[in-house]
């Protein structure tokens, strides 16, 4: 199966992006099944549930999320319990949703997992404890297809769950920092990327307009976030062949949509 990630979906930007890109984009590529994070997709804060059904017409299977998936609660309840959207797994339990969620792609069971990570993020389990009884599990019943959308702060905490469950899982790609790294690999069977990056506005800082931002890193005060109107734009995208739980081949798309050009990065085999 060809599965593809996408992060972090930030605003009415980066829905206008995958809505005038990602059929074409699904068609060229021959994608099976397409997981996007898209706990920025509303104003820059949480989901509604008008933009959740916009992107799932747009080509998405189904949504990860982080620290912001809560920002629209009242909606994102709904969400959860009705749409295909996930929330990291390791949330305190009583929450409402899951962040585990096991699909039929071309036949076969393909589980997709979202995890957050500690330092700087809300209350959450410890997620490699919480990530080695997860692929346990599936293991035990017979799920060999697994990805994990880590949505965390620190380079370090992706890079240890990585280091843990290669070879047990298909892919690992991280989200949260809005900023994409050059380290896509396949090590053990087992595709990794620190972090996706964002798709949305890319002239600002991390999606957001910069005046707020600014005035904050200077002065102390803070403000409003807002999501330009207009920017120029990307949307970055992994992708990923997985045959018999193992990833055998990987590669990054980044489609900077204001000026056209498109970069492919393939995985380096480890």
């Amino acid at each position: 199966m060809r599965i593809a990630f996408i992060g972090d979906i930030v605003g009415r930007p980066g829905r206008k992006i995958i809505k005038e890109n990602l059929k074409k984009i699904i068609e060229e590529y021959s994608l099976d099944f397409v997981i996007a994070n898209a706990e920025n997709a509303s104003h820059g804060f949480g989901l509604t549930i008008k933009n959740c059904d916009e992107l799932l017409k747009s080509g998405i299977n189904i949504i990860t999320g982080g620290n912001h998936t809560f920002d629209k609660k009242k909606e994102m309840i709904t969400l959860l319990e009705t749409k295909p959207v996930l929330r990291p797994d390791n949330y305190p339990e009583g929450l409402v949703g899951t962040g585990v969620k096991v699909v039929e792609v071309n036949g076969e069971k393909l589980a997709v997992i979202n995890l957050m990570g500690q330092f700087g993020m809300p209350t959450v389990e410890n997620p490699f404890n919480w990530a080695k009884k997860l692929v346990t599990s599936l293991h035990e019943d017979n799920v060999k297809n697994i990805f994990i959308d880590f949505h965390g702060e620190a380079t370090s905490e992706k890079r240890i769950i990585f280091m843990m469950l290669k070879n047990q899982v298909s892919a690992i790609c991280g989200t949260h920092t809005h900023v994409g790294t050059d380290d896509l690999q396949i090590m053990d069977n087992t595709a990794y990327l620190t972090d996706i990056g964002l798709t949305g506005c890319r002239d600002n800082v991390i999606g957001m307009d910069s005046k707020v931002p600014i005035e904050k890193a200077t002065t102390g005060l803070g403000g409003h976030f807002q999501v330009p109107n207009s920017c120029k734009s990307v949307l970055q995208m992994m992708v990923i062949d997985i045959e018999d739980g193992k990833a055998i081949n990987a590669f990054k798309i980044k489609k900077f949509c204001d000026i056209k050009e498109l970069i492919i990065t393939d995985a380096i085999f480890n």
